[in-house]
Parts: C-alpha cells; sequence; structure tokens
C-alpha cells in the first residue's frame, strides 16, 4: 500500500471535483446521448469547462464583505447551460421549460452552499422566492432527473440542515453583510473532494488536518492510500491545479461594490444602506 499526504487549497479542490464529475460514467452517457443542466456557480462553472470549455456566469458569491452579488449585469454570458447533443444551450430564460423537457436518464449538476452532518445540502437564495434557478433545481428530484452537486469540503459544516433553514430567511434577517440569505434544500448525490479521489483513481482519501495559512485558509490536508500507480495518477492531476484561476466568465468575479444590476430586491444588505445614507 502506497500513503501520499496532499494538501487541497479551496480552489485546488473545486478543479478537482471539477474533474471527477465530468468523468462519471452517467454525465459521459448523457453528454454522448442526453441533457446536461448546469447551474452557475464557481465549482459548476469548473465543470463546464472540463466538459464544453466554457465558463459559466458568476451571481451571488461569498467574499469578506458577505453574501454579495455580481457588480453588473452581463446577459451575455449564461448562468445556467444545457449541454445537448454536445451543443451548448443558455437556458437562463427558458430553464423551467428546459427542465420540464428532460428525461430520468439525464443529468444536472449545481453547487451548494451547505452541507450538514447527514450530507444533506441547500443553497443560498438572496433574490425573492430564490429566483427561477432556485424553484427549478428544488424540484429536480420530483422528476426522476439525477442531481450532482458539486460541494467542497470547506462548504461542510457540523449542523442540522432544518435548523439552519428555520434560523436563515431573506425576510427574517434585520442586517447583513450583503444581501440576507434564505436556503433552498437541494437533493442530490453529493461529490466533494472526498469522492472526487475516488472517482479519479482507486484510492480511498482521508481527512487529517483543516485549514491553514498564506492562501491556504478553509484548506485540508489528505492521506491518500492505495496502489502506487493509482496514488501517482492523483498526484499528477494536482499537481497543475494550482496553476487554474477561479473559474467564471469574464467580468462575473467582479463583486457589487456600490449596489449591482439585483440590489433593490436584495434585503438587509448593510452596504447598500450606508451608500444611501451618503
Amino acid at each position: 500500500m502506497y500513503k501520499a499526504q496532499i494538501t487541497l487549497t479551496v480552489p485546488m479542490g473545486k478543479r478537482l471535483i471539477a474533474k471527477a464529475i465530468a468523468v462519471l460514467p452517467e454525465v459521459q452517457r448523457a453528454f454522448r446521448e442526453g441533457r446536461i443542466l448546469l447551474k452557475g456557480g464557481t465549482t459548476v462553472s469548473a465543470v463546464a469547462e472540463e466538459l464544453v470549455g466554457s465558463p459559466l456566469r458568476i451571481s451571488g458569491r461569498v467574499t469578506p464583505r458577505g453574501t454579495v452579488s455580481c457588480n453588473k449585469s452581463l446577459p451575455s454570458f449564461p448562468h445556467s447551460i444545457l449541454i445537448y447533443n454536445g451543443q451548448i444551450q443558455n437556458v437562463d430564460q427558458c430553464l423551467s421549460q428546459v427542465v420540464a423537457e428532460m428525461n430520468a436518464s439525464d443529468i444536472a449538476i449545481c453547487g451548494a452552499n451547505l452541507v450538514d452532518v447527514h450530507k444533506q445540502a441547500a443553497m443560498m437564495a438572496g433574490a425573492p422566492l430564490g429566483g427561477v434557478p432556485g424553484q427549478v433545481i428544488s424540484t429536480l428530484r420530483s422528476e426522476g432527473i439525477i442531481t450532482y452537486i458539486a460541494a467542497g469540503l470547506e462548504k461542510f459544516a457540523p449542523c442540522f440542515l432544518d435548523e439552519a433553514i428555520l434560523e436563515s430567511g431573506r425576510k427574517k434577517i434585520n442586517t447583513s453583510m450583503g444581501m440576507s440569505v434564505g436556503l433552498i434544500p437541494v437533493p442530490g448525490c453529493v461529490v466533494s473532494e472526498i469522492e472526487a479521489f475516488s472517482i479519479l483513481a482507486s484510492v480511498k482519501a482521508y481527512i487529517i488536518g483543516r485549514g491553514g495559512i498564506s492562501g491556504a485558509e478553509g484548506a485540508t490536508t489528505f492521506v491518500i492510500s492505495g496502489e502506487k500507480d493509482e496514488v501517482k495518477k492523483i498526484i499528477n492531476i494536482i499537481s497543475v491545479l494550482p496553476e487554474v484561476p477561479e473559474s467564471g466568465s469574464d467580468g462575473s468575479l467582479d463583486e457589487c461594490l456600490h449596489g449591482g444590476p439585483g440590489c433593490k430586491s436584495h434585503l438587509g444588505c448593510w452596504h447598500r444602506d450606508r451608500i444611501l445614507k451618503r
């Protein structure tokens, strides 16, 4: 048995997860013969890059300023896409219709902002009613559509999702760093770095440490165990990950500083309140 100790930063973990989801047999089959729906987020954008070479528009995000949105409207860049017969379709304006036409053999891929102790996932919603993506993603299970949830270990928390949902809520928060958000449950199969390692090679991954400094805040340190050739596969994959930037279409990674396109519908944001008081 061969063992390697590996540390992955959060951006490296996102790219590893993307590579793993892209090679899943079910995803490859849907890519050739069916449909794949991808709902934007930095990890899912990385999946889109792996599958079709194009990143997605990033909407909401968490930064040191809190839960904020994009700096400007970028309608020419899709937030959600459908891959059908290898072709990309921007489905931002027809998402509900597209999901209604999907079959049980098709695949959906989305991200999450929280994964609890039972591996139940949820995504934050800052737009009224979660916007169209929030309304649609949570219903995919009822249509029988397989959903893969791309979520790095930084999203895992020692909490219970039901409690987190009850405590949050756009209209429950009095003041917020950025827009106040609620949580929308996302049923599906969570793929973290742990699953990604075993998808990409015949290895087992064990967490032996969390956190770091100097850019490794939120990082995870693993021991990877398996046959030497299999462990070497992982080492070869991660050796190029530090060189890859955060995934997102041009301009969409710029956060709102003086009020973004959705500012009027966002609630609780103390950054906006400070601007209005000037």
